[in-house]
């Protein structure tokens, strides 16, 4: 079920107990081997989300994400020389306008994604919105404020964390993060639209075999749809 947006205007604060400080430690763990396997390998990459944020649950993901287009290949070496499984690899486009992305699984909750087109400058804000750390500000025990998918505002204090909604100070939001207005309207509505009639589909969403190529497949999935085609005719 989609976590609706909060409309209340007062800011609560939130404390930690230790089980949540220790969830923390191990899903940053997570990243941090994952994302060491990448950096060897000159792949910069970032986690964002909760782990950033630092408002994590036994129901969190390690969502790792590298910004710039990279082959596939190299990334899929590099995870398997460092000893890290590839449980699946999935083609996504949320719509015929959007950055089409594709995801590697490690396991149930840890992903590493990458776009295979340029990302338009409000595709990369909506990393930022969340909230995102890079390798050595994981290892710095560094955390960031974002926004959660309740589009409330999360900052991070020594015992927790201050939550408040981030309705009706978009722009204030949008400075603290250092994205631009037009992303934060952009997730306002998208969330809000989420909140009132649920998570609608994809529309595109390819799981490849062991033995496919992840441009190959794209390749051709763009020779047969126009949509796909003019995407990645933007590079």
């Amino acid at each position: 079920m989609a976590k609706r947006p909060v409309m209340r205007g007062e800011i609560l604060e939130v404390v930690y107990d230790k089980e949540r400080w220790r969830t923390l430690r191990r899903l940053r763990s997570k990243a941090i081997r994952v994302m060491d396997a990448l950096d060897r390998a000159y792949i910069k990459s970032v986690t964002h989300g909760s782990i950033a944020r630092g408002d994590v649950s036994h129901k969190s993901d390690v969502d790792i994400f590298i910004p710039q287009k990279v082959p596939s290949f190299l990334v899929e070496t590099t995870l398997e020389r460092a000893g890290i499984p590839i449980n699946r690899r999935i083609l996504i486009q949320a719509t015929p306008t959007y950055a089409i992305k594709a995801y590697i699984e490690v396991d149930e909750r840890t992903s590493v994604s990458f776009p295979l087109v340029n990302l338009r400058p409000v595709e990369r804000d909506f990393y930022k919105f969340g909230g995102e750390v890079n390798l050595s500000m994981l290892k710095a025990n560094v955390r960031v404020p974002g926004v959660d998918k309740r589009l409330m505002l999360i900052e991070p204090t020594p015992k927790g964390h201050v939550e408040s909604t981030i309705i009706g100070k978009e722009e204030a939001v949008a400075h603290l993060l250092g994205i631009s207005l037009n992303t934060v309207l952009d997730r306002v509505r998208t969330l809000t639209r989420r909140g009132e009639i649920g998570r609608t589909g994809v529309f595109l969403k390819r799981e490849l075999t062991p033995d496919e190529n992840l441009e190959e497949v794209l390749k051709n999935l763009a020779d047969r749809n126009p949509a796909i085609r003019r995407r990645l005719k933007e590079g």
